[in-house]
């Protein structure tokens, strides 16, 4: 029984990581939460964190790879056939690349230093609420086609604080692009394509980081972890890309604020 009660907790975790990684309300915010509720130190799982981490890529990946597939084509017609019909999908890598930048700067300098307790995420989820309320009464104005270098380095700005656990990286990115006024399901195009541009040295540097550590892996407790990210987050971004409209974001909003709450409630408990 014991053991059943262990590999539910990992799918459990799975689940959680694979919808909270795309919706705009916190995956590391939910999994500190969660983690308390099971007495597990997410400190020391940081293979856990990287498996679940690349499910989420990987759907991700699966769900935009015919944008992917034209971006790079098209970059690399561009590059080396000097074909100028890619000129657009390379400049679009290009904003993708200046977006990502200031997150990597940040995550390289302070990642070590963050704090990751119920109070601090608490805080953190309040500002994800705040945020998602702002550009939610925003929801009248006129939205613009296009995403421009200045609207990349905006974006980017906004998601340097996506390093902060708590903050939701979908959910501040989102923020970022419609306070410059850009359509809703471009904003989300943006966001997660420049999701996996940032995953992959991410992703290379969790593997060496989880490779290193003196972690007892749960084999069947991950397996099913990393099958159960991948599922969920395929299903939340469908939904998200197909269904959610601006005025949808108070409901995020609103769950934010109460999950904020309560992980400020229980740190004093």
């Amino acid at each position: 029984m014991a053991e059943f009660i262990e590999i539910l907790k990992y799918i459990i975790l799975g689940i959680i990581q694979g919808i909270t990684e795309i919706f705009p309300i916190s995956s590391s915010g939910h999994l500190t939460l969660f983690s308390h509720f099971f007495k597990m130190d997410m400190t020391e799982f940081s293979t856990f964190l990287m498996i679940t981490n690349t499910g989420s890529f990987l759907a991700l990946l699966y769900y935009f790879k015919r944008d992917v597939g034209q971006l790079f084509k098209g970059t690399f017609c561009y590059l080396i056939r000097k074909d100028e019909t890619g000129k657009e999908d390379f400049i679009y890598v290009l904003k993708l690349v200046i977006a990502v930048i200031p997150v990597g700067i940040v995550g390289i300098l302070i990642k070590d230093y963050l704090p990751n307790d119920l109070l601090s995420v608490g805080f953190a989820l309040l500002i994800t609420s705040g945020l998602l309320y702002y550009v939610y009464q925003q929801r009248d104005i006129q939205w613009k086609k296009e995403i421009t270098w200045k609207n990349a380095l905006v974006v980017g700005a906004f998601q340097m604080f996506a390093i902060f656990p708590g903050i939701s990286r979908s959910g501040i990115t989102i923020s970022g692009g419609l306070t410059q006024k850009i359509e809703l399901k471009k904003v989300l195009r943006f966001s997660f394509l420049s999701y996996l541009v940032i995953s992959v040295p991410v992703s290379i540097l969790g593997l060496y980081e989880a490779l290193t550590a003196s972690e007892s892996i749960h084999y069947v407790g991950y397996s099913l972890a990393f099958i159960m990210s991948f599922i969920f987050s395929l299903i939340a971004v469908k939904f998200l890309y197909e269904y959610v409209k601006v005025k949808n974001l108070i409901y995020f909003s609103g769950y934010c604020l109460v999950v904020g709450l309560l992980a400020i409630v229980l740190y004093f408990i």
